[in-house]
């Protein structure tokens, strides 16, 4: 127990302190560094997204411009072909397809037009990349603030790219390949040259590339003589170039000019001044016709068969403006008026010279924005007495003459009788009195004396109306089918000494700037002159003491027509032959409606003769007068 209790207290007896010399000896070892070892980790980190982070922005370019079309066929330009129509002064009056106009240079253009584009459409185009943060950022402010989409960031350059480059589509990958080429584009070329592009190239509505074309279609002059307004309303239409377009909508486009002027003044490029004189001044000038779409498409109808290849046409048409005009306005007040009480809901026009086959005016209907069917050209219907002249021109070729005799009473064939209308027999009268009184009796027997029907069909279809014909004695009465167009033609030869010219509507033509050859105009005979003479002298005795006396205008010039007049009043028709430079004129007109349904009592003599004098009297206060010591 003793010995047990000893070992114990050896057991707890504590050791002695080490001595100061031993602990000098056993240093504590030192804690290890923790600062290098973590600095090393972010340096890992930076450099493995440094790494990563090129990948990325590899990839994102990759993603966005794996599919960017070719810089260089992109720049050559790829569009359709453009078709523009000109009248004979040269003003446009149609186009079709992408019209682009000559290639402009700075130097060449009024300085306020590029100052213009720069006003309203990029300010810092001179100063930025190609990308201006500064705009995006003050875009983004207000479009916060105000709560809708006032304003765009992007630059004259980004709009160039997607005109260029890119679809119009709306999603952050094509903006962001927008940018990209924007900048390519600031790296490729001067800003001069940037401004040239986009001044050559930018869609201005009604299918006009660039500020030539559009210059020389809203304005008729080229892009070198706009002034100050007309300059900003070309500079304004980017925007919207359709709801903007100074024809369809001529306030839109004067208000959004005035912008364009102020932001000028605002950018210190013109006085508040000008800009308020430049506004007064804007005077947009209507569309050089409403309705010669009629014209305009019957002429591009065959261009392909014409011209082909895929060059860009330039057309200079036979078309009067002047006339196509007075045409429209005419042709308007009567339908609007006295047409209007005789239920006459259509009417056609056709004003052709008769030495040349060329179209002077055409007006295919009431309203080309309407209906775009043409019943000068593609309406078949029957000419009634206006087929007259080929019956009676047959009996004339087979040896008659205009003072023969020929009986005007009641006849019977095969069950038919014609009948007279208000006309009372007389027992005999001239060849020239039947046709100026259009007796209907009397035109049947002279249709058996020139051989009959198919005699007056061999007649008709030599001076240019194919038919089809009944082959029986009602052809006497116009019993067949015609257009306006062919049967205006087929009257030419009685004022062209018995030549039939065909009808053309194009006077030259230019293929990518250089003159192509067009057929000229082109007749051919079908009479002789002394029975184109004849029928001329009994044309005349028409409108002189006949059935078209309505058609005489005032002054007594020497006019010449036949009268036309279907059954139940359907159809009415006059053709008419006017004085003029050469052979002068054939007017052809229709007055029906487009279901056949009957007018109330309108006869050849009536609407239709009326509205031919109507016409010559415009066409005479239209002329213009002579220059101090003209002819």
């Amino acid at each position: 127990m003793l010995q047990r209790t000893r070992m114990a207290r050896i057991a707890r007896k504590p050791e002695p302190p080490a001595s100061p010399r031993a602990t000098a000896r056993r240093p504590a070892p030192p804690a290890p560094p923790k600062r290098p070892r973590r600095a090393w980790r972010w340096l890992r980190w930076l450099v493995l997204l440094t790494i990563w982070g090129g990948v990325a922005l590899a990839g994102l370019l990759v993603f966005l411009t794996w599919d960017l079309p070719r810089t260089d066929l992109a720049l050559t330009t790829t569009r359709r072909a453009g078709v523009t129509l000109e009248a004979t002064d040269g003003r446009i009056i149609a186009t079709s397809g992408d019209v682009v106009g000559d290639i402009v240079r700075l130097r060449d253009l009024p300085a306020h037009l590029p100052a213009a584009v720069i006003a309203i459409e990029d300010r810092r185009f001179r100063d930025h990349f190609g990308i201006d943060p500064i705009g995006i950022a003050r875009a983004a402010y207000v479009n916060f603030t105000t709560g809708r989409v006032a304003q765009g960031g992007s630059t004259l350059t980004q709009q160039l790219a997607k005109n260029l480059f890119l679809t119009p589509e709306r999603s952050f990958r094509r903006k962001a390949q927008e940018a990209v080429m924007a900048l390519w584009l600031e790296w490729k070329f001067s800003k001069d040259e940037l401004l040239e592009i986009y001044l050559n190239r930018v869609y201005l509505g009604a299918g006009a590339y660039g500020v030539d074309a559009a210059a020389r279609l809203y304005f008729g002059v080229p892009a070198s003589r706009l002034n100050l307004w007309q300059s900003a309303i070309l500079a304004g239409l980017p925007k919207a170039p359709s709801r903007l377009n100074p024809r369809s909508a001529p306030e839109a486009a004067a208000g959004r000019a005035a912008e364009v002027l102020d932001a000028m003044a605002d950018t210190g490029v013109i006085t508040a001044r000008q800009a308020t004189q430049a506004a007064e001044a804007i005077r947009i000038p209507p569309r050089p016709s409403r309705d010669s779409g009629w014209f305009a498409d019957w002429v591009m109808d065959d261009l392909g068969s014409r011209f082909p290849g895929n060059a860009d046409l330039v057309l200079r048409t036979t078309l009067d403006l002047r006339m196509q005009a007075v045409v429209e306005a005419r042709l308007e007040a009567l339908l609007a008026g006295p047409g209007q009480r005789a239920r006459v809901g259509q009417g056609a026009v056709v004003a052709m010279e008769a030495a040349t086959g060329n179209i002077r005016a055409m007006a295919g209907g009431r309203d080309y924005r309407s209906t775009q069917f043409n019943r000068a050209t593609q309406a078949r219907r029957q000419p009634g007495s206006a087929f007259k002249p080929f019956v009676f021109l047959t009996a004339l070729e087979a040896g008659a003459s205009a003072q023969d005799p020929v009986a005007d009473g009641p006849l019977t064939l095969g069950g038919w009788s014609p009948g007279n209308g208000a006309w009372r027999p007389r027992g005999e009268i001239t060849l020239e009195e039947a046709l100026a009184h259009s007796v209907n009796t009397a035109a049947v027997r002279v249709l058996q004396r020139g051989g009959g029907a198919r005699a007056a069909i061999e007649t008709a279809r030599r001076f240019g109306l194919p038919g089809p014909f009944q082959r029986d004695a009602t052809i006497a009465l116009g019993t067949g089918e015609v257009t306006l167009l062919d049967l205006t033609a087929a009257y030419a030869p009685f004022a062209n000494g018995g030549l039939l010219p065909d009808p053309r509507g194009l006077a030259s033509a230019r293929a990518d700037g250089r003159a192509v050859p067009v057929a000229p105009p082109a007749s051919h005979r079908v009479t002789t002159p002394e029975a184109a003479q004849a029928m001329r002298r009994m044309l005349e005795a028409v409108v002189a003491r006949g059935t078209g006396r309505t058609a005489q205008p005032p002054g007594g010039r020497a006019v010449a027509g036949k009268t036309g007049t279907t059954q139940d009043f359907r159809d009415a028709w006059f053709v008419g032959l006017a004085p003029g430079s050469g052979a002068g004129l054939v007017i052809g007109i229709w007055l029906g409606n487009d279901d056949g349904s009957p007018m109330v009592d309108v006869a050849g003599g009536t609407l239709p003769a009326r509205l031919f004098r109507d016409i010559l009297e415009g066409l005479a206060q239209s002329e213009p007068p002579n220059p101090p010591g003209g002819g």
